[in-house]
């Protein structure tokens, strides 16, 4: 028990000891998402995947079309169909049904992967930013404070950066 005692007192003292001799670190605070919209190429991006989106809404609105089309013709005629004939129309509209639902899974998927592709560009040339930021002013590190990422910074421990980065990105 004394030898427990003694090691923690010793840790306590050469934290103590540890904390006097530290530099105090300097943090930079933004927000993350309000930069990445202020940046000149962002419009423009978001402008390109709005008109993808457009693309895939005007074929899925399509297929949806074809689909319900095919399937009030089958209403409209199946009494009138021989057995075969109506098993053939019901193995057709499963086939587009499932191939639609497949379509829109993978253009989801897609979009997704065509937006992060996108907006890579734009996350790099801003972490390159902060990176050049952070080194002039001396930052040992910068927080996201988006989502309420960190509610609360000590002035005297952090600086909030927003404004250097929308000056720098104009």
């Amino acid at each position: 028990m004394k030898r427990l005692l003694l090691l923690i007192f010793t840790c306590l003292a050469l934290t103590v000891q540890g904390q006097e001799s530290m530099p105090l670190l300097k943090i930079g605070f933004l927000s993350y998402d309000s930069a990445l919209k202020a940046m000149p190429d962002y419009v423009v991006t978001q402008q390109k995947l709005a008109d993808l989106r457009a693309e895939y809404d005007k074929e899925l609105k399509r297929v949806e079309d074809e689909f319900n089309r095919k399937y009030e013709e089958f209403l409209d005629g199946q009494k009138d169909f021989p057995k075969t004939i109506l098993y053939k129309r019901q193995t057709e509209l499963k086939d587009l049904m499932e191939r639609n639902v497949t379509f829109k899974a993978n253009s989801r998927r897609e979009l997704a992967e065509a937006e992060r592709a996108a907006m890579m560009p734009l996350r790099q040339a801003l972490n390159e930013l902060l990176a050049e930021i952070a080194k002039e002013r001396g930052f040992a590190l910068i927080l996201n404070t988006d989502a309420d990422a960190c509610p609360y910074i000590a002035p005297a421990m952090g600086e909030d950066i927003n404004q250097i980065v929308h000056d720098a990105l104009k």
